[in-house]
């Protein structure tokens, strides 16, 4: 699963990973149904950027969901986040309740302050 590839996340807590991999056990998520990409970033960030591939684009191939994420400079936190943002993506479209509503809000509204 998802959670075994525990090196592959980096610099993440282990409190994050496994909560993320709880939540993609909940969902029924398979490893087989995610397709990874791996592009170089644009926008701000000089040679560095456009050296390397850290942008994450992360497909469900189910549904035809996608989410890209260039927020970090490591490849793997990127990973991480896309990863998260997808299943954030799933449980809303799932319909998840409201406690895990109020935590998506909760994180927006960080995100936005940031």
């Amino acid at each position: 699963g998802f959670e075994a590839r525990r090196s592959e996340w980096g610099q993440i807590s282990d409190a994050k990973i496994t909560d993320l991999a709880r939540r993609i056990q909940e969902l029924g998520l398979r490893p087989d149904d995610v397709e990874e990409e791996f592009i170089r970033g644009s926008g701000r960030g000089g040679q560095k950027i456009n050296k390397t591939s850290s942008k994450v684009r992360l497909t469900h191939v189910p549904t035809g969901l996608q989410v890209a994420s260039q927020q970090e400079r490591e490849r793997s936190k990127n990973r991480f986040l896309a990863m998260r943002a997808l299943v954030e993506r799933l449980e809303a479209r799932a319909g998840l309740g409201p406690e895990e509503q109020e935590r998506e809000r909760i994180r927006r509204q960080k995100a936005r302050a940031r």
